[in-house]
């Protein structure tokens, strides 16, 4: 009997309905869903006379729970059983009957007040309710914060303010930082289009999308000549050392500065960046990997030696191709085959590489690229700039 349909394959053919958002969003769409006639496997003819008493049970259960669904029945004569009923159709005959059949009535409850709430004080957010029903029965709870704060910003459109100053009752940072996807799609549908910057988009461009103000990108470098510093000469910090010449500024105020440094070097590791030695007219900066699109604003870095050290592996090469698109001379440190080879006992493993070509290396570079992004020196190796000796790093400044 495990063939013919049961009162749970039925509760499954409609949960599949509730999983997919259409019972909810029905009332919004007015799609009409209901009655909907659900598929039944019974007995085959041959089967009811050999398994008549499987058929009677089988029967038995449906009928036992056919309270939310309505059973259709057919005759059939068989010359020994006489004339039988069996079920031919299975009928779910309205919303609430399928709402009991899999047992949702209370959260459709929610779903129609949220939908009565929004309909009386921002129906233009409806159209998220019927896309995103399931959702939105999640979000219950917020639903009142979250409308307040499309309302807030309706009412103050591009505030110019961090987020953190916005004004709302039961609304403070990290409900937005944790919302910001959805309350983005409410803000699409509730902004005028004079709200809303089109050239951001993501979370990562959230705030400049809908006029927050951004908190500054940064920049840390180190000055490696003592006679570039800002500072008065011998400056002396707590416990008697002279001042490290380790600044971190905004990209904006960094794009501004007047140093007559005539190299830059870029390296990914904070040690590397620390312990970087003094080299006249020069200053190493850390970050290469993220702060590539923020170095591309720093036009007077044109005018500068620009020397990128980074892991000899297919991310490091990726990089100083990227790097290279916004400053064509840029010279690789220490990522030649020599400085590979001579560090064997220290390869270690890239869990990812890269594997596109790179267009901006030379063809030294190029062919360590491909050597490894091939897996030609073994599988997936990498070398990491922290583990090149240190006197090699001198000897190649020299």
């Amino acid at each position: 009997m495990s063939a013919w349909t049961t009162p749970a394959d039925l509760r499954t053919q409609v949960e599949r309905l509730w999983r997919s958002g259409r019972i909810l969003s029905s009332c919004l769409s007015r799609e009409e869903l209901f009655p909907r006639r659900l598929t039944l496997k019974g007995p085959r003819a041959g089967e009811i006379f050999e398994r008549f008493a499987e058929v009677r049970d089988w029967i038995a259960n449906l009928q036992r729970e056919c309270g939310n669904y309505r059973l259709v029945f057919s005759e059939h004569n068989n010359r020994l059983l006489g004339t039988n009923a069996l079920p031919s159709e299975v009928w779910v005959d309205d919303t609430q009957a399928a709402l009991r059949l899999v047992g949702k009535t209370r959260q459709a409850a929610t779903f129609e007040q949220l939908v009565a709430t929004t309909r009386a004080g921002q129906p233009e957010l409806l159209a998220w309710l019927e896309k995103r029903p399931l959702e939105a029965l999640e979000l219950a709870p917020e639903w009142p914060s979250l409308m307040a704060t499309v309302k807030w910003l309706r009412s103050n459109p591009r505030p110019d303010i961090y987020i953190r100053q916005i004004d709302i009752q039961g609304v403070d940072t990290k409900f937005i930082e944790k919302r910001k996807r959805v309350l983005a799609e409410l803000f699409e549908l509730a902004l005028p289009p004079d709200a809303v910057d089109d050239e951001w988009r993501g979370a990562a461009g959230f705030e400049a999308r809908y006029g927050f103000r951004r908190k500054p990108t940064r920049l840390r470098f180190r000055l490696l000549d003592p006679a570039l510093s800002p500072l008065t000469p011998g400056v002396i910090e707590e416990g008697g050392e002279q001042a490290d010449l380790d600044f971190t500024l905004p990209a904006s105020v960094v794009s501004e500065l007047r140093l007559p440094v005539e190299r830059v070097f870029i390296t990914e590791n904070e040690i590397n960046f620390l312990a970087f030695p003094e080299v006249p007219g020069s200053l190493v900066i850390f970050g290469g990997g993220y702060a590539l699109d923020l170095l591309a604003e720093i036009t007077w870095l044109r005018e500068c030696e620009v020397h990128y050290w980074g892991d000899i592996d297919t991310h490091g090469f990726a990089i100083l191709d990227r790097l290279r698109s916004y400053f064509p001379s840029t010279r690789s440190l220490l990522m030649d085959r020599e400085t590979f080879m001579a560090h064997e006992g220290k390869w270690g493993s890239e869990k990812t590489p890269v594997n596109r070509d790179l267009p901006r290396l030379n063809t030294g570079e190029t062919e360590l690229y491909d050597d490894l992004r091939c897996n030609r020196l073994g599988e997936r190796l990498r070398l990491e700039q922290e583990l090149i000796s240190y006197t090699v790093l001198l000897a190649a400044l020299q």
